[in-house]
């Protein structure tokens, strides 16, 4: 059941943007206990990289503590999102059509849900500091955002997901503060020095981190926010009796499935430009998953409704996953 609340087939938008995140890293680790390059800008000396191992210089405990903080913010939404949305009575079990829903349903009492939301949130913020003490306490102030932005969704007296604005939520914190994030942790920086030519392919990918790891991150947003997409598709009829102005709600139901079509493919538009211009070609076998993204396009193209939208956001899940894990290993692989 409470697997169930935690809506594991959303998992995938806070596993991916910190695989990539992290693996947009690779080869570009700053300082004198090894990396790409030591530079020292006051001498403006820089030297000749050393071998950082079969890791590239990522920094194990760090990706670690970003996947906890992103997995616990997730779950923590989604509890949070069950608990809200039970309250008010926008579950109703007599109109939905979607997985159930712990408190709207009366599977659990509200006061256990939301002791849920702030453990999640707790798990996060434990594993948060860990990052914060390594790299910067300005990282706290990242993640209470981050809390605010999860429990305000459908939390407190004006919650921004019923006014048509969580797709925005989304795709900034699930793709662009995700992975930039995860990436940062692992940097320090997004901006390494210039590298002079004659340390080779080592100059060329600290050249191109800033654009691969802005687009990965546009590119794990799209995918991110198709989830929420699809999901308030399904859920157009429900919302409207309920009076939960959602995007899909504002827009309609063609444009939302224009819309998903639209944010599925952007991934796959970007991937060359950003992998290609970024000195990461190997990236570009992401592009093989387009192939899993053929079933659930043409369910929504084919107007799938209620029940027979369901398999969709799993597969979507599926296609973001299969994205993420190719991008990550190819951004490795041609670190």
């Amino acid at each position: 059941m409470w697997l169930a609340g935690a809506r594991p087939k959303t998992l995938p938008a806070a596993i991916v943007p910190v695989l990539v995140g992290t693996m947009c890293a690779a080869g570009i680790r700053l300082g004198g206990d090894g990396g790409l390059f030591t530079y020292a800008p006051n001498a403006g000396v820089v030297y000749p990289p050393v071998d950082m191992g079969a890791l590239k210089g990522i920094i194990v405990w760090r990706a670690v503590a970003a996947m906890v903080v992103a997995l616990a913010i997730q779950i923590a939404t989604n509890y949070a999102n069950d608990y809200s949305d039970g309250k008010r009575g926008t579950d109703d079990p007599g109109q939905r059509v979607g997985p159930p829903r712990l408190v709207g349903w009366g599977l659990a009492p509200p006061s256990a849900v939301k002791k849920a939301v702030f453990i999640s949130f707790g798990v996060a913020a434990v594993a948060g500091l860990t990052l914060a003490y390594a790299v910067g306490w300005w990282l706290i102030l990242v993640g209470l955002v981050c809390f605010a932005a999860g429990w305000f969704y459908t939390g407190g007296p004006k919650p921004y997901g019923y006014a048509g604005l969580g797709e925005i939520f989304v795709f900034v914190f699930f793709g662009l503060v995700a992975t930039i994030g995860s990436a940062f942790v692992q940097t320090e920086t997004l901006f390494p020095p210039t590298l002079p030519a004659v340390l080779g392919t080592a100059a060329d990918v600290a050249k191109g981190f800033p654009l691969v790891t802005i687009g990965s991150a546009v590119a794990v947003g799209c995918f991110a926010t198709a989830l929420l997409v699809i999901n308030n598709l399904r859920d157009i009829p429900s919302d409207t009796l309920s009076g939960k102005r959602t995007l899909a709600v504002k827009i309609g139901d063609k444009r939302t499935r224009i819309l998903y079509c639209v944010l599925i493919l952007i991934p796959f538009l970007l991937v060359p430009l950003f992998c290609g211009l970024g000195n990461r070609p190997l990236g570009a076998a992401s592009l093989f998953a387009l192939v899993f993204a053929n079933k659930p396009i043409l369910r929504v193209i084919q107007g799938a409704t209620g029940r027979d939208l369901i398999p969709v956001l799993g597969e979507t899940g599926r296609v973001q996953l299969i994205f993420g894990v190719l991008l990550a290993a190819g951004l490795f692989a041609s670190a």
